[in-house]
Protein backbone atom coordinates (compact mmCIF):
# COMPACT_ATOMS: atom_id res chain seq x y z
CA UNK A 1 0.00 0.00 0.00
CA UNK A 2 1.40 3.41 -1.02
CA UNK A 3 1.54 6.52 1.16
CA UNK A 4 -1.53 8.13 -0.42
CA UNK A 5 -3.56 4.94 0.10
CA UNK A 6 -2.43 4.76 3.73
CA UNK A 7 -3.45 8.37 4.32
CA UNK A 8 -6.85 7.80 2.72
CA UNK A 9 -7.45 4.68 4.83
CA UNK A 10 -6.62 6.54 8.06
CA UNK A 11 -8.80 9.50 7.06
CA UNK A 12 -11.71 7.12 6.49
CA UNK A 13 -11.12 5.59 9.93
CA UNK A 14 -11.20 9.07 11.51
CA UNK A 15 -14.49 9.86 9.76
CA UNK A 16 -16.02 6.63 11.06
CA UNK A 17 -14.86 7.26 14.64
CA UNK A 18 -17.30 9.33 16.72
CA UNK A 19 -15.41 12.16 18.42
CA UNK A 20 -15.77 12.27 22.19
CA UNK A 21 -13.61 12.28 25.29
CA UNK A 22 -13.14 8.51 25.16
CA UNK A 23 -11.94 8.49 21.55
CA UNK A 24 -9.91 11.73 21.43
CA UNK A 25 -6.63 9.96 22.18
CA UNK A 26 -7.24 7.48 19.34
CA UNK A 27 -8.13 10.28 16.88
CA UNK A 28 -5.06 12.19 17.99
CA UNK A 29 -2.88 9.17 17.29
CA UNK A 30 -4.44 8.73 13.83
CA UNK A 31 -3.95 12.41 12.95
CA UNK A 32 -0.33 12.17 14.03
CA UNK A 33 0.12 9.16 11.72
CA UNK A 34 -1.34 11.16 8.81
CA UNK A 35 0.94 14.11 9.50
CA UNK A 36 4.02 11.87 9.55
CA UNK A 37 2.96 10.16 6.31
CA UNK A 38 2.40 13.51 4.58
CA UNK A 39 5.84 14.67 5.69
CA UNK A 40 7.35 11.43 4.35
CA UNK A 41 5.57 12.04 1.03
CA UNK A 42 6.94 15.60 0.86
CA UNK A 43 10.48 14.41 1.52
CA UNK A 44 10.27 11.67 -1.09
CA UNK A 45 8.96 14.11 -3.68
CA UNK A 46 11.67 16.65 -2.85
CA UNK A 47 14.44 14.06 -3.23
CA UNK A 48 12.88 12.90 -6.49
CA UNK A 49 13.17 16.38 -8.02
CA UNK A 50 16.78 16.95 -7.01
CA UNK A 51 18.47 19.41 -9.31
CA UNK A 52 15.19 20.94 -10.48
CA UNK A 53 14.72 23.34 -7.61
CA UNK A 54 15.16 27.08 -7.61
CA UNK A 55 16.38 29.87 -5.40
CA UNK A 56 14.86 33.29 -4.90
CA UNK A 57 17.17 36.13 -3.97
CA UNK A 58 15.46 38.35 -1.42
CA UNK A 59 16.03 42.06 -1.14
CA UNK A 60 14.31 45.11 0.28
CA UNK A 61 12.59 45.55 3.64
CA UNK A 62 10.04 42.72 3.33
CA UNK A 63 8.84 40.04 0.92
CA UNK A 64 5.29 39.54 -0.38
CA UNK A 65 4.10 36.63 -2.53
CA UNK A 66 1.07 36.78 -4.85
CA UNK A 67 -0.77 33.43 -4.84
CA UNK A 68 -3.69 32.52 -7.07
CA UNK A 69 -5.04 30.40 -9.90
CA UNK A 70 -3.87 31.09 -13.47
CA UNK A 71 -5.38 34.14 -15.21
CA UNK A 72 -6.66 35.92 -12.11
CA UNK A 73 -4.69 39.08 -12.92
CA UNK A 74 -1.58 38.68 -10.76
CA UNK A 75 0.77 39.93 -13.48
CA UNK A 76 -1.35 43.01 -14.13
CA UNK A 77 -1.47 43.69 -10.41
CA UNK A 78 2.30 43.35 -10.09
CA UNK A 79 2.77 45.90 -12.85
CA UNK A 80 0.43 48.32 -11.10
CA UNK A 81 1.96 48.21 -7.64
CA UNK A 82 5.67 47.92 -8.49
CA UNK A 83 8.04 50.32 -10.19
CA UNK A 84 8.95 50.23 -13.88
CA UNK A 85 12.55 49.19 -13.27
CA UNK A 86 11.59 45.99 -11.48
CA UNK A 87 8.88 44.80 -13.89
CA UNK A 88 11.27 43.91 -16.66
CA UNK A 89 13.27 41.43 -14.60
CA UNK A 90 12.40 37.75 -14.31
CA UNK A 91 14.15 34.83 -12.67
CA UNK A 92 13.82 31.67 -14.69
CA UNK A 93 14.39 28.27 -13.18
CA UNK A 94 13.99 25.53 -15.83
CA UNK A 95 10.23 25.57 -16.57
CA UNK A 96 9.35 27.86 -13.67
CA UNK A 97 9.18 31.64 -13.92
CA UNK A 98 8.90 33.82 -10.85
CA UNK A 99 8.62 37.51 -11.60
CA UNK A 100 9.90 39.94 -8.94
CA UNK A 101 9.00 43.57 -8.47
CA UNK A 102 9.66 46.24 -5.85
CA UNK A 103 6.85 48.34 -4.39
CA UNK A 104 8.09 51.58 -2.90
CA UNK A 105 5.55 52.80 -0.37
CA UNK A 106 5.85 54.95 2.76
CA UNK A 107 9.64 54.93 2.34
CA UNK A 108 9.75 51.14 2.40
CA UNK A 109 11.05 48.95 -0.42
CA UNK A 110 8.82 45.88 -0.47
CA UNK A 111 9.79 42.99 -2.74
CA UNK A 112 6.80 41.33 -4.40
CA UNK A 113 6.93 37.97 -6.20
CA UNK A 114 4.36 36.91 -8.77
CA UNK A 115 4.52 33.13 -8.74
CA UNK A 116 2.92 30.93 -11.43
CA UNK A 117 -0.74 30.13 -10.93
CA UNK A 118 -1.39 27.13 -8.73
CA UNK A 119 -3.85 24.33 -9.47
CA UNK A 120 -5.72 21.74 -7.44
CA UNK A 121 -3.17 19.22 -6.17
CA UNK A 122 -0.30 21.70 -6.31
CA UNK A 123 0.92 20.70 -2.85
CA UNK A 124 1.22 17.11 -4.10
CA UNK A 125 3.53 18.21 -6.89
CA UNK A 126 1.12 18.85 -9.78
CA UNK A 127 2.37 21.59 -12.07
CA UNK A 128 5.51 21.82 -9.92
CA UNK A 129 3.15 23.32 -7.38
CA UNK A 130 5.16 22.20 -4.37
CA UNK A 131 8.17 24.22 -5.51
CA UNK A 132 5.94 27.17 -6.37
CA UNK A 133 4.22 27.16 -2.99
CA UNK A 134 7.51 26.74 -1.14
CA UNK A 135 8.29 30.37 -2.02
CA UNK A 136 5.34 31.40 0.16
CA UNK A 137 6.74 29.58 3.20
CA UNK A 138 9.43 32.20 3.75
CA UNK A 139 7.40 35.27 2.76
CA UNK A 140 6.51 38.05 5.20
CA UNK A 141 3.01 38.26 3.71
CA UNK A 142 0.89 36.11 1.40
CA UNK A 143 -1.54 37.96 -0.88
CA UNK A 144 -4.19 35.63 -2.28
CA UNK A 145 -5.59 36.95 -5.57
CA UNK A 146 -9.05 35.66 -6.52
CA UNK A 147 -11.06 36.20 -9.68
CA UNK A 148 -14.32 37.84 -8.63
CA UNK A 149 -16.26 35.30 -10.72
CA UNK A 150 -14.49 32.31 -9.12
CA UNK A 151 -14.30 33.11 -5.39
CA UNK A 152 -14.62 29.40 -4.52
CA UNK A 153 -10.94 29.01 -5.43
CA UNK A 154 -10.13 30.35 -1.94
CA UNK A 155 -10.94 26.91 -0.48
CA UNK A 156 -8.53 25.14 -2.84
CA UNK A 157 -5.78 27.68 -2.17
CA UNK A 158 -6.16 27.40 1.62
CA UNK A 159 -6.05 23.59 1.37
CA UNK A 160 -2.91 23.68 -0.79
CA UNK A 161 -1.17 26.14 1.57
CA UNK A 162 -2.10 23.97 4.56
CA UNK A 163 -0.82 20.81 2.89
CA UNK A 164 2.56 22.43 2.18
CA UNK A 165 2.90 23.32 5.87
CA UNK A 166 1.76 26.96 5.82
CA UNK A 167 -0.61 28.22 8.52
CA UNK A 168 -1.97 31.55 7.22
CA UNK A 169 -3.01 34.14 9.82
CA UNK A 170 -2.26 31.79 12.71
CA UNK A 171 0.05 32.40 15.63
CA UNK A 172 2.66 29.77 16.37
CA UNK A 173 1.39 27.84 19.41
CA UNK A 174 3.28 28.57 22.62
CA UNK A 175 4.02 24.96 23.46
CA UNK A 176 7.43 23.60 24.44
CA UNK A 177 8.37 19.93 24.09
CA UNK A 178 11.78 18.97 25.46
CA UNK A 179 12.78 15.31 24.95
CA UNK A 180 14.87 13.71 27.71
CA UNK A 181 16.49 10.36 28.34
CA UNK A 182 14.51 9.25 31.41
CA UNK A 183 11.58 10.21 33.61
CA UNK A 184 8.57 9.61 31.36
CA UNK A 185 6.28 12.33 30.04
CA UNK A 186 5.70 15.29 32.38
CA UNK A 187 2.89 17.64 31.32
CA UNK A 188 2.34 21.12 32.74
CA UNK A 189 0.21 24.05 31.65
CA UNK A 190 -0.24 27.72 32.52
CA UNK A 191 -3.71 27.78 30.88
CA UNK A 192 -6.74 25.45 31.05
CA UNK A 193 -6.61 22.86 28.24
CA UNK A 194 -10.06 22.44 26.66
CA UNK A 195 -9.10 20.34 23.61
CA UNK A 196 -6.45 17.98 24.98
CA UNK A 197 -6.33 15.63 27.93
CA UNK A 198 -3.29 13.83 29.31
CA UNK A 199 -4.08 10.55 27.57
CA UNK A 200 -4.36 12.26 24.18
CA UNK A 201 -1.13 14.20 24.69
CA UNK A 202 0.78 11.04 25.61
CA UNK A 203 -0.75 9.12 22.70
CA UNK A 204 0.36 11.76 20.17
CA UNK A 205 3.84 12.12 21.66
CA UNK A 206 4.35 8.37 21.65
CA UNK A 207 3.44 8.29 17.94
CA UNK A 208 6.43 10.58 17.40
CA UNK A 209 8.68 8.12 19.20
CA UNK A 210 8.98 10.17 22.40
CA UNK A 211 8.43 8.37 25.68
CA UNK A 212 10.36 10.76 27.91
CA UNK A 213 9.73 14.49 27.59
CA UNK A 214 8.76 17.66 29.43
CA UNK A 215 5.74 19.32 27.81
CA UNK A 216 4.70 22.87 28.73
CA UNK A 217 1.52 24.49 27.38
CA UNK A 218 1.19 28.26 27.48
CA UNK A 219 -1.64 28.17 24.91
CA UNK A 220 -4.87 26.19 24.78
CA UNK A 221 -4.25 24.28 21.53
CA UNK A 222 -6.19 21.76 19.47
CA UNK A 223 -5.01 18.29 18.48
CA UNK A 224 -3.97 19.58 15.05
CA UNK A 225 -2.03 22.50 16.53
CA UNK A 226 -0.20 20.21 18.94
CA UNK A 227 0.77 17.93 16.05
CA UNK A 228 2.07 21.00 14.19
CA UNK A 229 4.30 21.77 17.19
CA UNK A 230 5.76 18.27 17.08
CA UNK A 231 6.31 18.43 13.31
CA UNK A 232 8.49 21.54 13.86
CA UNK A 233 8.30 22.50 10.18
CA UNK A 234 5.25 24.73 9.90
CA UNK A 235 5.36 28.28 8.60
CA UNK A 236 3.13 30.94 10.18
CA UNK A 237 2.60 33.72 7.66
CA UNK A 238 0.07 36.60 7.64
CA UNK A 239 -2.31 36.63 4.67
CA UNK A 240 -4.76 38.98 2.99
CA UNK A 241 -7.31 38.15 0.29
CA UNK A 242 -7.90 40.26 -2.83
CA UNK A 243 -10.95 39.99 -5.06
CA UNK A 244 -9.82 41.16 -8.50
CA UNK A 245 -11.94 42.29 -11.47
CA UNK A 246 -14.69 43.74 -9.25
CA UNK A 247 -15.52 46.13 -12.10
CA UNK A 248 -17.35 43.16 -13.67
CA UNK A 249 -19.89 42.78 -10.82
CA UNK A 250 -22.27 44.96 -8.79
CA UNK A 251 -22.31 45.83 -5.08
CA UNK A 252 -25.04 43.29 -4.32
CA UNK A 253 -22.82 40.48 -5.61
CA UNK A 254 -19.94 41.62 -3.38
CA UNK A 255 -22.22 41.86 -0.34
CA UNK A 256 -23.41 38.30 -0.94
CA UNK A 257 -19.79 37.11 -1.14
CA UNK A 258 -19.11 38.43 2.36
CA UNK A 259 -21.20 35.53 3.70
CA UNK A 260 -18.56 33.12 2.39
CA UNK A 261 -15.39 35.25 2.50
CA UNK A 262 -15.78 37.61 5.47
CA UNK A 263 -12.67 39.68 4.76
CA UNK A 264 -11.44 40.62 1.31
CA UNK A 265 -10.17 43.70 -0.49
CA UNK A 266 -12.09 44.49 -3.69
CA UNK A 267 -9.81 45.71 -6.50
CA UNK A 268 -9.54 45.95 -10.24
CA UNK A 269 -5.91 45.83 -11.35
CA UNK A 270 -6.95 46.48 -14.95
CA UNK A 271 -9.06 49.56 -14.07
CA UNK A 272 -6.66 50.70 -11.29
CA UNK A 273 -9.40 50.52 -8.63
CA UNK A 274 -8.34 50.58 -4.93
CA UNK A 275 -4.65 50.22 -5.80
CA UNK A 276 -3.44 52.86 -3.33
CA UNK A 277 -5.64 51.42 -0.60
CA UNK A 278 -4.12 48.01 -1.34
CA UNK A 279 -0.60 49.39 -0.96
CA UNK A 280 -1.55 50.81 2.45
CA UNK A 281 -3.01 47.45 3.49
CA UNK A 282 0.10 45.55 2.41
CA UNK A 283 2.32 47.97 4.35
CA UNK A 284 0.13 47.76 7.47
CA UNK A 285 0.06 43.94 7.42
CA UNK A 286 3.84 43.72 7.19
CA UNK A 287 4.19 45.40 10.61
CA UNK A 288 7.01 47.66 9.48
CA UNK A 289 8.26 50.73 11.34
CA UNK A 290 10.24 53.67 9.99
CA UNK A 291 13.18 54.97 12.01
CA UNK A 292 14.76 58.34 11.18
CA UNK A 293 18.48 58.52 11.87
CA UNK A 294 20.07 61.58 13.48
CA UNK A 295 23.85 61.89 13.07
CA UNK A 296 25.71 63.74 15.80
CA UNK A 297 25.48 67.52 15.39
CA UNK A 298 23.10 67.27 12.42
CA UNK A 299 19.36 67.24 11.79
CA UNK A 300 17.56 63.95 11.44
CA UNK A 301 17.19 62.58 7.91
CA UNK A 302 13.40 62.67 7.54
CA UNK A 303 13.50 61.68 3.85
CA UNK A 304 15.16 58.26 3.91
CA UNK A 305 14.24 56.25 7.03
CA UNK A 306 15.58 52.91 8.14
CA UNK A 307 12.72 50.40 7.76
CA UNK A 308 12.64 47.53 10.24
CA UNK A 309 10.15 45.06 11.69
CA UNK A 310 7.75 46.14 14.43
CA UNK A 311 9.11 45.10 17.82
CA UNK A 312 12.73 45.63 16.76
CA UNK A 313 15.19 46.99 19.30
CA UNK A 314 17.90 49.63 19.05
CA UNK A 315 20.53 46.92 18.60
CA UNK A 316 18.41 45.36 15.79
CA UNK A 317 18.55 48.72 14.02
CA UNK A 318 22.33 48.83 14.54
CA UNK A 319 22.63 45.32 13.14
CA UNK A 320 20.82 46.34 9.95
CA UNK A 321 23.01 49.40 9.52
CA UNK A 322 26.48 47.86 9.98
CA UNK A 323 28.15 45.34 12.24
CA UNK A 324 30.49 48.09 13.50
CA UNK A 325 27.47 49.81 15.08
CA UNK A 326 26.84 46.63 17.07
CA UNK A 327 30.48 46.12 18.00
CA UNK A 328 31.06 49.71 19.16
CA UNK A 329 27.58 50.51 20.56
CA UNK A 330 27.63 52.66 23.67
CA UNK A 331 24.06 53.96 24.04
CA UNK A 332 21.39 55.74 22.01
CA UNK A 333 19.06 58.71 22.24
CA UNK A 334 15.45 58.64 21.08
CA UNK A 335 12.90 61.27 20.09
CA UNK A 336 9.44 59.77 19.59
CA UNK A 337 6.55 57.82 21.08
CA UNK A 338 8.70 54.98 22.46
CA UNK A 339 10.25 57.24 25.12
CA UNK A 340 8.92 59.39 27.96
CA UNK A 341 10.72 62.57 26.94
CA UNK A 342 12.60 63.83 23.84
CA UNK A 343 16.23 62.81 23.60
CA UNK A 344 15.90 60.10 26.25
CA UNK A 345 19.00 57.96 26.69
CA UNK A 346 18.28 54.24 26.08
CA UNK A 347 20.13 50.94 25.95
CA UNK A 348 20.43 48.29 23.21
CA UNK A 349 17.22 46.43 24.17
CA UNK A 350 14.91 49.45 23.89
CA UNK A 351 12.00 48.70 21.51
CA UNK A 352 11.48 51.29 18.78
CA UNK A 353 8.16 52.77 17.59
CA UNK A 354 7.18 53.91 14.12
CA UNK A 355 8.73 57.26 13.17
CA UNK A 356 11.10 57.39 16.15
CA UNK A 357 14.20 59.51 15.64
CA UNK A 358 17.33 57.57 16.62
CA UNK A 359 20.82 58.80 17.39
CA UNK A 360 23.43 56.10 17.98
CA UNK A 361 26.41 56.91 20.19
CA UNK A 362 29.46 54.73 19.61
CA UNK A 363 32.51 54.03 21.71
CA UNK A 364 35.48 56.18 20.83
Amino acid sequence: MGIEEKIKAIEEEIQKTPYNKATSHHIGKLKAKISKLKEESLQRSSSGTKGQGFHIKKSGDATVVLVGFPSVGKSTLLNEITNAESKVGAYQFTTLDIVPGVMEHKNAKIQIFDIPGIITGASSGKGRGREILSVARTADLIVVVLDTLNPQHINVILDELHNIGIRPNQQQPDVTVKPKKLGGVNISSTVPLTHLDEKTIRSIINEYGMHNADVLFRDDVTIDQFIDVLDRNKSYVPMIVLLNKVDLVDKAYLEELKKYIPEFIPISADKKMNIEELKDTIFDNLDLVRIYLKPQGKKADMEDPLVIKKGSTVIDACRKLHREFVKNFRHAKIWGTSVKFPGQKVGPDHILDDEDVLRIILKK
